[in-house]
């Protein structure tokens, strides 16, 4: 099979791809799989996912705030989390989301997985109209606003490591931006997952370079965004089958992304992870 393959084309492969179910193991490798849904705005910054490593279901959610403060939790099961189709819920603690999404087809890539014949898959979604609230310590505040969607599934590689971004904002034109960018998954030089949508129309990105500390990346066809944190999740785990670093920073984004498209506003996360799984 030839991949990488980016867009309409993937869902003419013959592979068994979501929302199919898909088999949980191929070769030796299990099926890891996951839905994660982020919300990057001034005011309030967030995210919620449920994922499943072989057969260990893994929920998540966090919420940051301008001030620095971030609550947070990861569980081994449910935890609160129930992300069921366009819909996200969390019960836990002091904290409650609720929140609806108007999902599009987004951009879907299959990438092969090792040398073995096993794949890998994603589909992205920016600027996804939203709705909601967060109840955080007691206040309700609205959300009217545009979510980011990473769908994720396959046989990925025993060692898998990667460095991520996804965000959201305004040009100084006036126009609405938002990216996926990626080094370690999906990014082939070419029918990868780096993605720009500029009023919501997507185009391929070359390859990017972050910089160690996840204080910027740069892009092959010129530009720079520079990146302002506000606190980040992070987890370090290691457990007998599984060892994972993690670190997910929320904050800001300033600079120019390709095209000479200069961010006014930009808000989302980076995100370093080193996982054996």
């Amino acid at each position: 099979m030839d991949l990488p393959v980016r867009g309409d084309a993937v869902r003419g492969l013959g592979l068994v791809l979501p929302p199919a179910r898909m088999p949980r193991m191929r070769g030796t490798r299990p099926l890891k799989r996951w839905r994660y849904v982020g919300h990057y705005s001034a005011d309030l910054m967030l995210c919620a996912a449920d994922a499943r490593i072989g057969p260990v279901p893994q929920r998540w959610w966090a919420v940051a705030l301008p001030d620095g403060s971030l609550r947070g939790k990861t569980t081994v099961g449910r935890g609160g989390v129930e992300i069921a189709g366009s819909r996200v819920r969390v019960d836990a603690e002091d904290v409650q989301i609720d929140l609806s999404l108007e999902e599009s087809d987004g951009v879907e890539i299959a990438s092969p997985a090792g040398t073995n014949g096993t794949y890998i898959w994603t589909r992205k979604q920016a600027l996804v109209p939203l709705r909601g609230h967060v109840v955080l310590g007691g206040r309700r505040r609205e959300i009217d606003g545009v979510a980011f969607i990473d769908d994720s599934a396959g046989y990925h590689p025993r060692h898998t490591a990667w460095m991520w971004s996804a965000g959201n904002g305004t040009s100084t034109d006036g126009r609405a931006v938002a990216w996926n960018l990626v080094t370690g998954v999906h990014d082939s030089p070419r029918d990868s997952e780096r993605t720009l949508w500029v009023d919501g129309k997507p185009q391929e990105l070359g390859p990017v370079a972050f910089a160690p500390d996840l204080s910027s990346v740069t892009f092959q066809e010129g530009g720079t965004l520079e990146f302002t944190e506000w606190s980040a999740r992070e987890e370090h785990t290691n457990l007998l089958l599984m060892r994972s670093d993690y670190r997910q920073p929320f904050g800001t984004f300033s600079g120019m992304l390709p095209g000479g498209i200069e961010v006014a506003e930009g808000y989302g996360v980076m995100e370093e992870h080193d996982v054996l799984w």
